[in-house]
Protein backbone atom coordinates (compact mmCIF):
# COMPACT_ATOMS: atom_id res chain seq x y z
CA UNK A 1 0.00 0.00 0.00
CA UNK A 2 0.99 3.58 -0.89
CA UNK A 3 0.94 4.73 2.71
CA UNK A 4 3.25 1.65 4.15
CA UNK A 5 5.51 1.97 1.27
CA UNK A 6 9.18 3.00 2.36
CA UNK A 7 11.42 1.98 -0.82
CA UNK A 8 12.32 5.03 -3.40
CA UNK A 9 12.17 3.74 -6.85
CA UNK A 10 14.05 5.24 -9.96
CA UNK A 11 10.82 6.63 -11.05
CA UNK A 12 9.96 8.45 -7.79
CA UNK A 13 13.82 9.86 -7.75
CA UNK A 14 13.00 10.58 -11.47
CA UNK A 15 9.37 12.55 -9.79
CA UNK A 16 11.73 14.18 -7.00
CA UNK A 17 13.63 15.99 -10.27
CA UNK A 18 10.66 17.16 -11.84
CA UNK A 19 9.40 18.82 -8.79
CA UNK A 20 12.42 20.60 -8.22
CA UNK A 21 12.07 22.64 -11.42
CA UNK A 22 13.73 20.64 -13.61
CA UNK A 23 12.51 19.74 -17.61
CA UNK A 24 11.17 16.42 -18.46
CA UNK A 25 13.22 15.19 -21.68
CA UNK A 26 12.30 11.79 -23.38
CA UNK A 27 14.03 9.65 -20.55
CA UNK A 28 12.37 11.04 -17.80
CA UNK A 29 9.10 9.61 -18.83
CA UNK A 30 8.05 6.99 -16.10
CA UNK A 31 6.28 3.43 -16.74
CA UNK A 32 4.40 1.55 -14.39
CA UNK A 33 5.71 -1.43 -12.76
CA UNK A 34 3.20 -4.36 -13.39
CA UNK A 35 2.35 -7.22 -10.28
CA UNK A 36 2.26 -5.13 -7.34
CA UNK A 37 -0.44 -5.45 -5.17
CA UNK A 38 -2.31 -1.90 -4.44
CA UNK A 39 -6.32 -1.60 -4.01
CA UNK A 40 -8.24 0.56 -6.27
CA UNK A 41 -11.99 1.89 -6.32
CA UNK A 42 -14.01 3.40 -9.24
CA UNK A 43 -16.86 5.78 -8.12
CA UNK A 44 -18.67 6.65 -10.57
CA UNK A 45 -21.70 9.61 -9.78
CA UNK A 46 -23.54 6.27 -9.73
CA UNK A 47 -24.86 3.22 -11.23
CA UNK A 48 -26.86 1.77 -13.69
CA UNK A 49 -25.62 3.56 -17.11
CA UNK A 50 -23.72 2.94 -19.71
CA UNK A 51 -21.08 5.71 -19.61
CA UNK A 52 -20.05 4.73 -16.37
CA UNK A 53 -20.10 1.07 -17.23
CA UNK A 54 -17.65 1.59 -19.61
CA UNK A 55 -15.65 3.11 -17.86
CA UNK A 56 -15.33 -0.02 -15.82
CA UNK A 57 -14.73 -1.99 -18.37
CA UNK A 58 -11.12 0.27 -19.47
CA UNK A 59 -10.26 -0.11 -15.38
CA UNK A 60 -10.37 -3.87 -15.59
CA UNK A 61 -8.80 -3.97 -18.78
CA UNK A 62 -5.77 -1.54 -17.09
CA UNK A 63 -6.27 -3.94 -13.81
CA UNK A 64 -5.39 -7.18 -15.84
CA UNK A 65 -2.92 -5.71 -18.03
CA UNK A 66 -1.13 -4.15 -15.01
CA UNK A 67 -1.43 -7.56 -13.19
CA UNK A 68 -2.17 -6.09 -10.16
CA UNK A 69 -2.52 -8.48 -7.33
CA UNK A 70 -4.70 -6.31 -5.19
CA UNK A 71 -8.55 -5.32 -5.75
CA UNK A 72 -10.16 -3.69 -7.82
CA UNK A 73 -13.37 -2.19 -6.81
CA UNK A 74 -16.31 -0.87 -8.93
CA UNK A 75 -19.35 0.51 -6.67
CA UNK A 76 -21.05 3.63 -6.42
CA UNK A 77 -24.52 4.89 -5.55
CA UNK A 78 -28.10 5.01 -6.60
CA UNK A 79 -28.76 8.09 -8.73
CA UNK A 80 -31.50 9.00 -5.73
CA UNK A 81 -28.45 9.35 -3.23
CA UNK A 82 -25.91 10.19 -5.34
CA UNK A 83 -24.07 13.03 -3.32
CA UNK A 84 -24.86 11.41 0.06
CA UNK A 85 -23.78 8.10 -1.23
CA UNK A 86 -20.29 9.47 -2.97
CA UNK A 87 -19.30 11.07 0.50
CA UNK A 88 -19.88 8.62 2.40
CA UNK A 89 -17.77 5.64 0.38
CA UNK A 90 -14.86 8.22 0.12
CA UNK A 91 -15.30 8.42 3.70
CA UNK A 92 -15.08 5.04 4.46
CA UNK A 93 -12.44 4.00 1.76
CA UNK A 94 -9.28 4.40 3.64
CA UNK A 95 -10.44 2.23 6.51
CA UNK A 96 -11.72 -0.40 4.06
CA UNK A 97 -8.03 -0.19 2.71
CA UNK A 98 -8.10 1.68 -0.19
CA UNK A 99 -4.80 2.94 -1.41
CA UNK A 100 -6.75 5.33 -4.29
CA UNK A 101 -10.46 6.46 -5.02
CA UNK A 102 -10.67 7.14 -8.25
CA UNK A 103 -13.93 9.54 -8.40
CA UNK A 104 -16.43 11.24 -10.83
CA UNK A 105 -17.37 13.82 -8.60
CA UNK A 106 -21.43 14.61 -8.42
CA UNK A 107 -21.26 16.16 -4.91
CA UNK A 108 -19.68 19.65 -6.28
CA UNK A 109 -17.24 20.87 -3.50
CA UNK A 110 -19.49 19.15 -1.09
CA UNK A 111 -17.02 16.82 -0.85
CA UNK A 112 -14.34 18.22 -0.57
CA UNK A 113 -13.83 18.32 3.39
CA UNK A 114 -13.97 14.47 2.99
CA UNK A 115 -11.69 14.20 0.40
CA UNK A 116 -9.31 16.59 2.33
CA UNK A 117 -9.43 13.56 5.06
CA UNK A 118 -9.11 10.71 3.24
CA UNK A 119 -5.77 12.09 1.42
CA UNK A 120 -4.46 13.26 4.40
CA UNK A 121 -5.51 9.07 6.07
CA UNK A 122 -3.17 8.18 3.62
CA UNK A 123 -5.96 7.04 0.54
CA UNK A 124 -5.48 10.05 -2.06
CA UNK A 125 -8.13 11.26 -4.81
CA UNK A 126 -8.34 10.94 -8.53
CA UNK A 127 -10.92 12.79 -9.83
CA UNK A 128 -12.00 11.64 -13.60
CA UNK A 129 -14.93 12.96 -15.34
CA UNK A 130 -15.83 15.28 -12.84
CA UNK A 131 -13.06 17.21 -10.75
CA UNK A 132 -13.66 18.85 -7.27
CA UNK A 133 -14.24 22.30 -8.43
CA UNK A 134 -11.76 23.66 -5.91
CA UNK A 135 -9.52 21.33 -6.09
CA UNK A 136 -9.33 20.36 -2.29
CA UNK A 137 -8.36 17.06 -1.66
CA UNK A 138 -7.87 16.08 -5.53
CA UNK A 139 -4.72 15.01 -6.34
CA UNK A 140 -5.29 15.02 -10.11
CA UNK A 141 -8.38 15.15 -12.20
CA UNK A 142 -7.95 13.13 -15.64
CA UNK A 143 -9.87 15.29 -17.52
CA UNK A 144 -11.66 14.09 -20.96
CA UNK A 145 -11.65 16.39 -23.08
CA UNK A 146 -10.97 20.83 -22.34
CA UNK A 147 -13.64 21.93 -20.71
CA UNK A 148 -13.44 25.09 -22.50
CA UNK A 149 -13.41 23.57 -25.99
CA UNK A 150 -16.28 21.26 -24.92
CA UNK A 151 -18.17 24.80 -24.47
CA UNK A 152 -17.06 25.86 -28.28
CA UNK A 153 -18.23 22.45 -29.51
CA UNK A 154 -21.78 22.70 -28.16
CA UNK A 155 -21.54 26.24 -29.56
CA UNK A 156 -20.40 25.02 -33.14
CA UNK A 157 -23.41 22.13 -33.02
CA UNK A 158 -26.08 24.31 -32.05
CA UNK A 159 -25.05 26.56 -34.91
CA UNK A 160 -24.83 24.39 -37.42
CA UNK A 161 -28.22 22.38 -36.39
CA UNK A 162 -29.83 25.91 -36.73
CA UNK A 163 -27.89 26.46 -40.03
CA UNK A 164 -27.07 29.66 -39.37
CA UNK A 165 -30.06 30.75 -38.45
CA UNK A 166 -30.47 31.02 -34.81
CA UNK A 167 -32.97 30.70 -32.64
CA UNK A 168 -34.16 30.08 -29.20
CA UNK A 169 -32.50 27.19 -27.14
CA UNK A 170 -32.40 25.97 -23.79
CA UNK A 171 -30.07 23.57 -22.14
CA UNK A 172 -30.61 20.92 -20.14
CA UNK A 173 -28.35 19.77 -17.82
CA UNK A 174 -27.78 17.16 -15.40
CA UNK A 175 -27.93 18.30 -11.65
CA UNK A 176 -27.04 21.63 -9.79
CA UNK A 177 -23.54 20.33 -8.46
CA UNK A 178 -22.13 18.25 -11.54
CA UNK A 179 -18.73 19.98 -12.01
CA UNK A 180 -18.39 18.62 -15.39
CA UNK A 181 -21.61 19.77 -16.71
CA UNK A 182 -21.49 23.63 -14.85
CA UNK A 183 -17.86 24.04 -16.62
CA UNK A 184 -19.34 23.30 -19.52
CA UNK A 185 -22.19 25.15 -19.69
CA UNK A 186 -20.43 27.60 -18.34
CA UNK A 187 -18.26 27.54 -21.28
CA UNK A 188 -20.98 27.58 -24.17
CA UNK A 189 -22.61 30.59 -22.54
CA UNK A 190 -19.59 32.61 -22.65
CA UNK A 191 -19.18 31.28 -26.28
CA UNK A 192 -22.86 32.71 -26.81
CA UNK A 193 -22.04 35.79 -25.42
CA UNK A 194 -18.84 36.54 -26.21
CA UNK A 195 -18.43 35.18 -30.33
CA UNK A 196 -20.34 37.56 -32.52
CA UNK A 197 -20.90 33.93 -34.84
CA UNK A 198 -23.28 33.09 -32.33
CA UNK A 199 -25.32 36.20 -31.53
CA UNK A 200 -28.28 35.28 -32.88
CA UNK A 201 -28.54 32.13 -30.61
CA UNK A 202 -30.70 33.15 -27.67
CA UNK A 203 -30.40 31.29 -24.86
CA UNK A 204 -33.56 30.80 -22.78
CA UNK A 205 -33.54 28.72 -20.01
CA UNK A 206 -30.92 26.02 -18.37
CA UNK A 207 -32.82 23.69 -16.20
CA UNK A 208 -32.13 20.12 -14.54
CA UNK A 209 -32.70 16.73 -14.92
CA UNK A 210 -30.38 15.65 -12.31
CA UNK A 211 -29.22 12.56 -14.80
CA UNK A 212 -32.62 10.65 -14.00
CA UNK A 213 -34.61 9.50 -17.18
CA UNK A 214 -38.19 10.15 -16.23
CA UNK A 215 -36.92 13.61 -14.52
CA UNK A 216 -35.37 14.95 -17.75
CA UNK A 217 -38.25 13.40 -19.87
CA UNK A 218 -40.21 15.74 -18.13
CA UNK A 219 -37.91 18.79 -18.64
CA UNK A 220 -37.63 18.51 -21.94
CA UNK A 221 -41.56 18.54 -22.06
CA UNK A 222 -41.88 21.34 -20.58
CA UNK A 223 -39.08 23.06 -22.11
CA UNK A 224 -41.67 22.52 -25.40
CA UNK A 225 -44.29 23.81 -23.76
CA UNK A 226 -43.02 27.07 -22.26
CA UNK A 227 -40.99 28.29 -25.16
CA UNK A 228 -42.56 27.51 -28.90
CA UNK A 229 -40.23 29.11 -30.88
CA UNK A 230 -37.21 26.24 -29.31
CA UNK A 231 -35.10 24.92 -31.57
CA UNK A 232 -32.56 23.45 -30.20
CA UNK A 233 -32.53 21.38 -26.80
CA UNK A 234 -28.89 21.00 -25.43
CA UNK A 235 -27.90 18.42 -23.17
CA UNK A 236 -24.30 18.05 -22.35
CA UNK A 237 -25.64 14.89 -20.25
CA UNK A 238 -25.94 10.70 -21.74
CA UNK A 239 -29.26 10.08 -19.81
CA UNK A 240 -30.58 14.04 -20.56
CA UNK A 241 -29.90 13.70 -24.31
CA UNK A 242 -31.51 10.66 -24.86
CA UNK A 243 -34.83 11.33 -22.59
CA UNK A 244 -34.74 14.91 -24.46
CA UNK A 245 -34.63 13.06 -27.81
CA UNK A 246 -37.19 10.44 -26.95
CA UNK A 247 -39.99 13.52 -25.91
CA UNK A 248 -38.93 14.84 -28.59
CA UNK A 249 -39.86 12.07 -30.87
CA UNK A 250 -42.92 11.44 -29.07
CA UNK A 251 -44.24 14.76 -29.82
CA UNK A 252 -43.80 14.48 -33.24
CA UNK A 253 -41.50 17.64 -33.32
CA UNK A 254 -38.64 16.11 -34.42
CA UNK A 255 -38.51 18.72 -37.27
CA UNK A 256 -39.22 21.59 -35.12
CA UNK A 257 -37.34 21.26 -32.45
CA UNK A 258 -33.90 19.24 -32.24
CA UNK A 259 -31.90 17.75 -29.74
CA UNK A 260 -28.33 17.95 -28.60
CA UNK A 261 -25.27 17.52 -26.81
CA UNK A 262 -23.26 14.48 -25.31
CA UNK A 263 -24.45 11.04 -25.67
CA UNK A 264 -23.47 7.58 -26.18
CA UNK A 265 -23.92 6.79 -29.96
CA UNK A 266 -25.22 3.10 -29.12
CA UNK A 267 -28.43 4.79 -27.19
CA UNK A 268 -28.26 7.48 -29.94
CA UNK A 269 -27.87 5.98 -33.34
CA UNK A 270 -32.31 6.13 -33.10
CA UNK A 271 -32.83 9.33 -32.70
CA UNK A 272 -29.92 10.71 -35.20
CA UNK A 273 -31.15 8.74 -38.20
CA UNK A 274 -34.68 9.78 -37.83
CA UNK A 275 -33.45 14.02 -37.61
CA UNK A 276 -34.44 14.23 -34.00
CA UNK A 277 -30.50 14.61 -32.66
CA UNK A 278 -28.49 15.67 -36.07
CA UNK A 279 -25.25 15.97 -34.11
CA UNK A 280 -23.66 15.18 -30.52
CA UNK A 281 -20.24 14.37 -29.37
CA UNK A 282 -18.90 12.06 -26.96
CA UNK A 283 -15.72 10.69 -25.82
CA UNK A 284 -14.33 6.81 -25.28
CA UNK A 285 -15.61 5.92 -21.47
CA UNK A 286 -13.23 3.19 -21.88
CA UNK A 287 -10.84 4.88 -22.93
CA UNK A 288 -11.19 7.13 -19.90
CA UNK A 289 -11.24 4.30 -17.72
CA UNK A 290 -8.03 3.08 -18.40
CA UNK A 291 -6.58 6.05 -18.11
CA UNK A 292 -7.44 6.80 -14.96
CA UNK A 293 -6.59 3.66 -13.16
CA UNK A 294 -3.43 3.65 -15.25
CA UNK A 295 -2.75 7.00 -13.33
CA UNK A 296 -4.03 6.12 -10.09
CA UNK A 297 -1.49 2.82 -9.74
CA UNK A 298 1.39 4.48 -10.80
CA UNK A 299 0.27 7.39 -7.69
CA UNK A 300 -0.57 4.00 -5.20
CA UNK A 301 2.69 1.79 -6.16
CA UNK A 302 4.61 5.25 -5.81
CA UNK A 303 5.61 5.75 -9.29
CA UNK A 304 4.81 9.14 -9.57
CA UNK A 305 3.68 11.42 -6.55
CA UNK A 306 0.48 13.79 -8.92
CA UNK A 307 2.90 16.65 -8.92
CA UNK A 308 2.83 19.34 -11.67
CA UNK A 309 5.49 18.22 -14.92
CA UNK A 310 5.04 14.40 -14.16
CA UNK A 311 5.56 12.17 -17.53
CA UNK A 312 4.13 9.03 -17.73
CA UNK A 313 3.29 5.87 -20.26
CA UNK A 314 0.40 4.04 -20.33
CA UNK A 315 0.18 0.21 -21.66
CA UNK A 316 -1.76 0.88 -24.75
CA UNK A 317 -2.88 4.20 -26.91
CA UNK A 318 -5.82 6.32 -26.77
CA UNK A 319 -7.73 5.31 -29.36
CA UNK A 320 -8.79 7.94 -30.89
CA UNK A 321 -5.56 10.08 -31.28
CA UNK A 322 -2.58 7.11 -30.59
CA UNK A 323 -1.45 8.97 -27.65
CA UNK A 324 0.19 6.89 -25.15
CA UNK A 325 2.11 9.19 -22.86
CA UNK A 326 0.43 12.29 -20.26
CA UNK A 327 1.90 14.51 -18.74
CA UNK A 328 0.62 16.20 -15.64
CA UNK A 329 -0.33 19.60 -15.94
CA UNK A 330 -2.08 23.26 -14.37
CA UNK A 331 -5.79 23.21 -14.78
CA UNK A 332 -6.58 25.92 -16.97
CA UNK A 333 -10.26 25.74 -16.28
CA UNK A 334 -9.55 25.60 -12.48
CA UNK A 335 -7.00 27.80 -10.01
CA UNK A 336 -5.88 25.15 -8.11
CA UNK A 337 -5.97 22.04 -9.91
CA UNK A 338 -3.82 19.63 -11.35
CA UNK A 339 -4.99 17.40 -14.70
CA UNK A 340 -4.21 14.69 -17.21
CA UNK A 341 -6.20 15.54 -20.34
CA UNK A 342 -7.10 12.56 -22.79
CA UNK A 343 -8.67 14.07 -25.31
CA UNK A 344 -10.66 14.66 -27.78
CA UNK A 345 -13.86 13.70 -28.18
CA UNK A 346 -15.73 13.17 -31.73
CA UNK A 347 -19.15 14.90 -33.05
CA UNK A 348 -21.45 12.03 -34.02
CA UNK A 349 -24.00 12.59 -37.12
CA UNK A 350 -25.72 10.52 -39.76
CA UNK A 351 -22.40 9.59 -41.41
CA UNK A 352 -20.50 8.02 -38.30
CA UNK A 353 -23.22 7.29 -35.56
CA UNK A 354 -24.53 3.14 -36.71
CA UNK A 355 -20.44 2.71 -37.59
CA UNK A 356 -19.84 3.69 -33.72
CA UNK A 357 -23.04 2.18 -32.05
CA UNK A 358 -21.56 -1.02 -33.75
Amino acid sequence: MLKKRLAVSMAVMLTATVAAGSAVSAQDVIEAEPGQSVNLMLLPKFLGIVPFTQADQGAQEAHAELQNQGEYLYTGPTAELSVAGQIETVTNANTQGFDVVMLSNNAGDQIAPVAVASTEAGTPVVTWDSAIPSGEGETVFVAQVDFDEMGQTMAVMAQSIMGGEGGDLAILSASPDAANQNAWNAAFVEALETDPAYANINLVETVYGNDKSEDSYTQALALIDKYPDLKVIMAPTSVGIVAAAKAVQDEGLCDQVKVSGLGVPVEMVEYTLAGCAPEFALWDFVDLGYLTYYTSYLLATGAIQGVEGETFKIGRPIVINGQDTFTIEKDPTRENGLRVLMGPFTVFNIDNVEAAAG
